[in-house]
């Protein structure tokens, strides 16, 4: 048997401005605020009909600062056991490259996983289902509840299934503000574990899902991430 010295090789990881300029549309994320910090981006692509890859989906992940003004409080703290932070304090066997150790390293911290997700709209000829707000808001609720409620949300099976899923009867009309302007959108507010906003913005569609637990250290306000240089 083989013992490889060498560490492995790891590709790179997906960036926000790799997907802006990769695919041409431009992010939403939230305004700028002391609590929340963007570090990195999950995307769901298809390929209809064998013509090039599209977007369908991107969704920003953030650390959430619940004490922004000392990011050592205990308060920041992500929820691991002993033996997960047993885990990332022991050093590796080979150094991770820097992106890799980053995203690491942010497991100690409260996280916003996939909190903020741009839709695109594509034409009606590109092959591919562009949702309704209602359904793309419900669509990102349920995602948030299965990775981040499953516990408390789901009923075991696999794929899990969100226990008393939100619906579209719990939907209302609210003013969302995107760039500085408020928008007419919808809110998900009667769900236990999370609030969850939405808006068409011209070609895209914003939708956002933050536990409610958290709500008090995020101001649900929205900007467009400027171009990359």
């Amino acid at each position: 048997m083989r013992i490889h010295d060498e560490p492995f090789d790891f590709p790179e990881l997906p960036t926000a401005d790799g997907v802006t300029a990769r695919f041409g549309v431009d992010l939403l994320t939230f305004a700028p605020q002391p609590s929340v910090e963007e570090w990195g981006v999950s995307t769901g692509t298809q390929m209809p009909d064998g013509r090039p890859e599209v977007l369908v989906e991107a969704s920003l992940m953030y650390t959430l600062w619940r004490e922004p003004a000392d990011r050592d409080d205990p308060r920041n703290r992500g929820t691991l056991t002993d033996a997960e932070t047993a885990a990332l304090d022991e050093p590796l066997p080979h150094p991770l490259p820097p992106a890799f150790e980053e995203v690491r390293q942010r497991m100690r911290w409260a996280t916003l996983g996939e909190a903020v997700r741009t839709t695109p709209v594509h034409p009606a000829d590109a092959g591919v289902h562009v949702p309704e707000l209602p359904e793309a808001l419900l669509h990102h609720a349920a995602h948030i509840l299965v990775n981040g409620f499953r516990a408390e949300r789901t009923d075991g099976t696999f794929p899990p299934v969100v226990s008393s899923p939100p619906g579209a009867d719990g939907l209302e009309p609210a003013s969302i503000e995107v760039d500085g302007v408020l928008v007419d959108g919808l809110r998900l507010a009667d769900d236990p574990d999370v609030v969850a906003v939405g808006a068409r913005v011209g070609d895209r569609i914003l939708t956002a899902v933050v536990p409610r637990a958290e709500l008090a250290h995020v101001r649900l306000a929205f900007v467009t991430r400027p171009r990359p240089a």
